[in-house]
């Protein structure tokens, strides 16, 4: 399976209120509340860092986890975020989110 490499979207609004990030998709819309696993990958959505590093090194050690079952979750979480715009997802790392725009 290839590596994703993740970044937040330009077009969305976050704001961390009262210890949950809520995240909106500009485009559409959509609403999410993010528990704290899926706030630690948010905040690590860097671009540049491989979600299989980024669910070994954060969630696996911070939250006490299993890999395998950490990066399903994580996997389904991404899909579902990127469908709405909100996080970017390629092969390859990213510089800027806007390399991934371009590409689409």
């Amino acid at each position: 399976m290839a590596e994703k490499y993740i970044a937040r979207s330009s077009a969305i609004a976050a704001r961390m209120l009262g210890g949950e990030m809520m995240v909106m998709s500009t485009t559409d819309s959509t609403f999410f509340t993010l528990n704290e696993v899926a706030t630690v990958i948010w905040q690590a959505a860097d671009g540049r860092t491989p979600l299989s590093e980024i669910v070994a090194n954060k969630i696996c050690q911070e939250f006490d986890v299993d890999q395998e079952c950490a990066q399903r979750g994580a996997d389904r979480f991404v899909d579902e975020l990127s469908r709405h715009g909100i996080v970017l997802v390629s092969e390859h790392p990213l510089i800027n989110s806007s390399t991934l725009l371009e590409s689409r």
